[in-house]
C-alpha cells in the first residue's frame, strides 16, 4: 500500500522553475572554476561548503536531518552521484550540448518508468508536452541526428540515473525531510570527490590544461582563483536543490520533470547575459517549445479532475 502524499502540482512547478533558474546561473561558472581545479576536488570542497547551510537550514526549522527510511534515501542519494558523475564525465568526452542532451533524456526515462514499469496511467496531453519539450531541447543544442556516436550513451545513462532518482523520490521518500535528503545527497557526492580524489593520487593520469583537464585532473592546493566559484555553486546548489527536491516530493515525477526543461531557458540566457554568447533563430525556437511544453502541461494540469483511487 502506498503512503498518502500530499499533491500540490501548482507549488510544484514554481518551485521547480525557481530551482532551475539558479542551476542555469551557478552552472555556468563551472567553467570558470575548471580552469584551476578537477571535478572530484570540486565535488568534495562544494561538500564541506554545502553541508553547513543544510544544518543551518536544519536549525532554521526547515526540516530535520535524520532520514526515516535511510535505505530509500541511501538508494536515491547513490543514483543521483552516478547521474552527475556520469554528466560531467561526459563532458571531457564530447560538447556540452551533447552531454546536456544525453542528460535531459531523464523526463523521458520518467515517463517510461511511470507507465511500463508503475503502471501509472499518462494521458496524451502529457505525453504531447513531453516530447514537445525534448523536442525542443534537441533543437536549442543543433544536434545532428544521423549521426550517432556511441559516447552520447554516457549521459543518457546520466539521465536514466537521474529519472530513477526522481521516481524514488515521489514513491518511497515523499515523507522525509528534503533537508535530510539534500544532505545525504551532498554527503554521497563528497564522498565521491574524495574517492577520485584519493584515486587520482594513486593513480594518476594525464592532465591537459584549462577546462580539458576537469576530469583527469586531482588534487591542486593553490586554488584561490576557483574558490569564489565554489562558493557560488555552494549557497546557489543549497538552494535549488533544496527546492528541486521539494517539487519532486509534492508532484507527480512524469509532471514536475518537464519543468526541468526550463534550465535551458535561463542557462543561455545567463551565458549571454554574462559572456556574450549569442542565442539564433533556431535555439529561440526550440526555446518557444520548451516553453509550450510546460505551458500545456500546466494547462491540463489545472482542468484535470482529481485521480480516482484505484486497487
Amino acid at each position: 500500500m502506498q503512503a498518502d502524499t500530499q499533491t500540490s502540482p501548482v507549488l510544484a512547478s514554481v518551485l521547480m522553475i525557481s530551482a532551475m533558474a539558479i542551476i542555469g546561473v551557478v552552472d555556468n561558472v563551472v567553467i570558470l572554476l575548471a580552469e584551476t581545479i578537477g571535478l572530484w576536488q570540486f565535488h568534495l570542497s562544494r561538500a564541506v561548503l554545502m553541508l553547513p547551510l543544510i544544518v543551518g537550514l536544519s536549525l532554521l526549522g526547515f526540516g530535520g536531518l535524520r532520514p526515516k527510511r535511510l535505505g530509500p534515501v541511501v538508494l536515491r542519494s547513490v543514483l543521483i552521484t552516478l547521474a552527475m558523475l556520469c554528466y560531467f564525465a561526459s563532458l571531457a568526452l564530447m560538447p556540452i550540448a551533447q552531454a546536456l542532451a544525453g542528460l535531459f533524456t531523464s523526463p523521458i526515462f520518467v515517463l517510461l518508468i511511470s507507465a511500463l514499469v508503475l503502471r501509472q496511467k499518462i494521458g496524451p496531453w502529457r505525453i504531447l508536452a513531453v516530447l514537445t519539450g525534448f523536442s525542443g531541447i534537441l533543437i536549442v543544442l543543433q544536434l545532428n541526428p544521423y549521426e550517432f556516436d556511441a559516447l552520447t550513451l554516457l549521459p543518457m545513462a546520466g539521465g536514466l540515473f537521474y529519472a530513477l532518482s526522481a521516481i524514488i523520490t515521489r514513491s518511497h521518500c515523499a515523507q522525509e525531510s528534503t533537508v535530510a535528503l539534500l544532505a545525504a545527497m551532498v554527503i554521497t557526492l563528497g564522498l565521491a570527490g574524495a574517492i577520485g580524489v584519493v584515486a587520482l593520487v594513486v593513480y594518476p593520469l594525464p592532465v591537459s590544461d584549462g577546462p580539458d583537464g576537469f576530469v583527469t585532473r586531482g588534487w591542486v592546493w593553490q586554488i584561490g582563483p576557483a574558490v569564489p566559484w565554489i562558493v557560488v555553486q555552494a549557497v546557489g546548489s543549497t538552494a535549488a536543490v533544496f527546492m528541486l527536491i521539494k517539487a519532486y516530493q509534492i508532484g507527480e515525477p512524469s509532471y514536475v520533470a518537464v519543468f526541468e526543461y526550463s534550465v535551458m531557458i535561463f542557462g543561455p540566457l545567463f551565458a549571454w547575459a554574462a559572456f556574450g554568447q549569442a542565442i539564433g533563430v533556431i535555439q529561440i525556437a526550440g526555446i518557444a517549445l520548451i516553453a509550450l511544453a510546460g505551458a500545456l502541461l500546466g494547462w491540463r494540469a489545472g482542468r484535470a479532475p482529481e485521480p480516482e483511487e484505484v486497487t
